[in-house]
């Protein structure tokens, strides 16, 4: 009851932000609802109503948790396609059986969450969802452009839409009246769009940029009538509603449902309304304050029903908005209230302002909308594509210039076959995908000894298997720290890495972590650090730090607190690495990632050994801590009881030597040497308690050097430091020590290692 009555207080009291929230949300909505049905050739109410009912069953259904419902602009050019294409040329028939195809859209949709698809958007590359995003810019701004400049009459597809642009501009000079006046308020209202953001009077940002130019507009025609000036513009210029909105709904035709034609439309719309809204719940989920993950599952249920809801009383498919959702996140909403306010007001603007909505010009709504389109297909789109990769801009521009010459199904989906290409081509093989596709390729594990989960990734990463990756992060809790370990993959492509950079964000808000390590021998095509990366021979190798890998930016910006350098190349002197018992078996063929300190006394670095030979051969990983010492101590060996290598000290004649009066130290710890007396001295009681106080690692001594590893995998930045910071108090204990002349190593320990 407590904790009931605490959320219900909680509720409350964030219910005037909520609302707040709400009411600046609805706002915007109100124009963009409006002018969306009106680029969709639909009536400007099928909009409105959209954002009402998804505002209501989303808030009360849904799963996420700032998020706004209604609308989207990505469905414009699917329901224009469906409208024009199901109608045969009868705009409103088209509209009535768009409607019965946006009901069984959101059947699907509702059966897409039974099923646990939340994770559809995930089959799609990140750079094919650009450049559909892009198609849908440009096909909005096509058609938008020419009702911004008052021609209401433009026809034709996209392609020829755009190349219309200029005759239509050029075609201004020679009109006069309504249309010259609507071109005004059209660019006038694009001026405000733009230069909005640059205005920082805290009163005037109090009112979003579309509402301002419903203010302006609808103001206009109040100043004319009180100045008793003529209305310069015709009814065919402003937005159409009924006089009565309840008693006018328009309700589905169902007639064409077996027809082609309307299954593909059906298919069409669910489509990118699943993925517009995933893609939007995974990016407000990143904005919200208190850091919650939503439930995608749950939210596709309660937009399928919204757009079940909609379709039946004459409105719109309602998906997951970005924009409006972006707002409602800044204006200080922390549930889903706001989503349920922002329609109610929405509701209220409607029953009440009937009149004034009648004068609002149809060119400041195409206005807002050829901004709207303007940024979803904005150069820098273009150019942020290309630094990523040559490959990546292929599949942005081929997936971008089908949509526009075809539809968005076939367009994704040729966008997913040349990706698909692309990664065959960059790898050289089919096989690697064909063969490992099917295999469990992810290894995750919760580490005994610091408690992180360490994940380890094999064969591929890719669009086409990322969910499974995914699927292991989503059961960690996101207070945790997660080793996400790539170095037995030969291939990690852009959509991966720029899905893991979104969890790190995530991670990161709630004092977890993750970190990418076993990349340093992927090669990449550029610099940037969701370029694709592929495992590159040892051969071809050089130099090593041509293409920085986060680890490897993070491990000089650490070397440079440290006050340490930092050498990212291959290092092939290794040889004195076989003075240890630890690698005295083991080929080393170099090691790289380099940190050492001014006197280059205490080092730290990468390596890669090989272990049996033929079809036992193995290639292993670690990270490794050198230190000079300054004086001489005893040769000995220390590791955690049980260890790998208490079998190979058993063979060499060392036995576990037991320190009196440590009796938990002796349980937890394998200790082995030739000079017992000295070793005893060594390990005083400061340093046991130093060694049992801290976790373990793997501590040779060859008597002028000490050699420290923890496990056989590359350690994360953070783990490098602890072991830099462990090296160092080691190195303080041991060189108490009061050294007397030691034996090195026994020659029946070389020869039987040897």
């Amino acid at each position: 009851m407590t904790a009931k009555t605490n959320h219900t207080k909680k509720f409350i009291g964030a219910l005037p932000k909520n609302i707040f929230s709400g009411f600046v949300v609805s706002l915007i909505a109100m124009p963009l609802g409006l002018g969306l049905a009106l680029a969709s050739e639909a009536p400007p109410i099928s909009g409105i109503i959209a954002a009402i009912v998804g505002g209501i069953v989303v808030s009360v259904l849904g799963g996420s948790n700032v998020t706004i419902a209604g609308p989207g602009n990505g469905l414009v050019i699917v329901l224009l396609g469906a409208i024009t294409t199901l109608g045969g040329g009868d705009l409103y028939l088209g509209y009535l059986f768009t409607l019965a195809a946006i009901v069984f859209s959101g059947i699907l949709m509702l059966l897409l969450g039974f099923l646990k698809m939340g994770r559809l958007a995930d089959f799609f590359p990140a750079s094919a969802i650009e450049g559909m995003l892009a198609a849908i810019g440009l096909g909005i701004l096509s058609k938008q452009f020419h009702i911004m400049i008052g021609h209401n009459d433009a026809s034709g597809s996209i392609i020829s839409l755009l190349g219309q642009i200029p005759n239509g501009l050029i075609e201004l000079f020679k009109e006069s009246g309504g249309i010259l006046v609507a071109a005004a308020i059209g660019v006038i209202s694009l001026l405000i769009m733009i230069f909005y953001s640059k205005l920082r009077n805290k009163y005037f940002q109090l009112v979003p940029a579309p509402m301002w130019i419903l203010i302006l507009t609808v103001g206009f025609s109040y100043v004319c009538s009180w100045l008793a000036i003529p209305y310069p513009m015709e009814t065919k210029f402003l937005v159409s509603i009924p006089d009565d909105v309840l008693s006018n709904l328009a309700f589905p035709d169902f007639s064409k449902i077996w027809r082609s034609e309307f299954i593909i439309a059906v298919f069409a719309i669910t489509l990118i309304a699943s993925i517009e809204s995933l893609l939007s719940i995974k990016a407000i989920d990143k904005l919200d304050s208190q850091n919650r993950r939503s439930n995608v599952n749950k939210d596709l249920k309660a937009l399928g029903v919204a757009s079940v809801v909609s379709g039946l009383l004459g409105g719109l498919n309602v998906v997951t908005v970005i924009a409006r959702s972006s707002v409602n996140v800044n204006n200080g909403a922390t549930n889903r209230s706001a989503n349920f306010f922002h329609a109610v007001f929405l509701a209220i603007f409607v029953l009440l302002f009937q009149e004034q909505l009648r004068k609002i010009p149809l060119a400041a709504l195409a206005a807002i909308l050829v901004y709207t389109g303007y940024k979803l297909a904005t150069p820098k789109t273009f150019k942020k594509i290309a630094k990523i990769g040559r490959e990546q801009i292929v599949v942005f521009l081929v997936t971008l210039i089908t949509t526009l010459f075809t539809n968005l199904i076939t367009g994704i989906s040729v966008g997913i076959v040349v990706t698909f290409l692309i990664h065959v081509l960059l790898n050289k093989s089919f096989t690697l995908f064909l063969s490992h596709l099917s295999k469990p390729n992810i290894l995750m594990f919760k580490e005994p000894d610091e408690g992180n989960y360490y994940i380890s990734v094999k064969y591929f990463s890719s669009f086409l298997n990322f969910y499974k990756l995914k699927n292991k992060l989503d059961v960690i809790p996101e207070n945790e720290n997660v080793v996400l370990d790539f170095s037995l993959c030969n291939f990690v492509d852009h959509t991966v890495l720029e899905g893991l950079e979104n969890y790190s964000d995530t991670f990161a808000k709630k004092s977890g972590s993750i970190e990418i390590i076993g990349l340093d021998k992927h090669g990449a095509k550029t610099k940037h650090p969701f370029a694709s990366r592929i495992l590159v021979p040892l051969a071809k190798l050089n130099p090593i730090e041509l293409f920085f890998t986060k680890r490897q930016e993070q491990l000089k910006t650490s070397a440079k607190e440290l006050h340490w350098s930092y050498a990212a190349q291959k290092n092939t002197k290794t040889r004195f690495l076989l003075d240890f018992i630890f690698f005295r078996t083991r080929q080393i063929p170099y090691l790289y990632n380099t940190l050492s300190d001014k006197d280059g006394k205490h080092k730290i670095f990468d390596v890669e050994f090989n272990e049996g030979a033929f079809i036992a051969r193995e290639v292993v990983k670690t990270t490794v801590m050198h230190i000079q010492l300054t004086k001489r101590i005893p040769v000995f060996t220390l590791d955690k009881e049980g260890g790998l290598l208490d079998f190979m000290y058993a063979l060499a004649g060392f036995k576990n030597l037991d320190l009196e009066n440590h009796r938990d130290f002796n349980k937890r710890f394998y200790l082995s040497g030739e000079n017992e007396r000295q070793i005893r001295a060594l390990f005083t009681d400061d340093l046991v308690l130093f060694f049992e106080s801290n976790p373990y690692y793997h501590v040779e001594s060859n008597g002028t050097t000490l050699l420290i590893t923890k496990k056989e995998r590359l350690l994360s930045v953070q783990e490098i430091k602890a072991m830099i910071y462990y090296g160092k108090r080691l190195c303080s204990f041991v060189e108490k020590f009061d050294n007397k002349p030691q034996p090195r190593l026994k020659s029946q320990l070389g020869s039987l290692l040897l």
